[in-house]
């Protein structure tokens, strides 16, 4: 599925299911929500808390979480997620063409 196909589902999901997209504000706060759920698995697979009983290492479940709603505030806001992506991509390969490469912190 590429992000323009993940963009009209969600839409097409939205129209079907969900009667109408949240407002962006309350999609910013879900967005944040999901956000901190994806965190806190983390923070438990990777680092130092651990699991309570019964909770799910459901990382990928949360990682999709979070992306369904960045697609939908780029969906009531108009915004390309391919178009943006490929601009912040070009950007980030002309600005750190070397910063990385030659950060001693990165060199193993």
């Amino acid at each position: 599925m590429t992000i323009k196909e993940a963009q009209q589902t969600v839409d097409e999901w939205i129209k079907e299911y969900g009667v109408r997209y949240f407002s962006e504000l309350t999609n910013m706060a879900c967005l944040t929500e999901e956000v901190g759920e994806l965190a806190r698995v983390i923070a438990r697979k990777y680092g130092d808390q651990s699991f309570k009983a019964g909770e799910e290492p459901n990382l990928g479940e949360e990682m999709a979480d979070v992306l369904w709603v960045l697609i939908c505030l780029a969906n009531q806001t108009g915004v390309d997620l391919t178009e943006e992506l490929q601009k912040s991509i070009a950007k980030k390969t002309s600005r750190d063409a070397e910063r990385h490469k030659n950060n001693p912190k990165l060199k193993q």
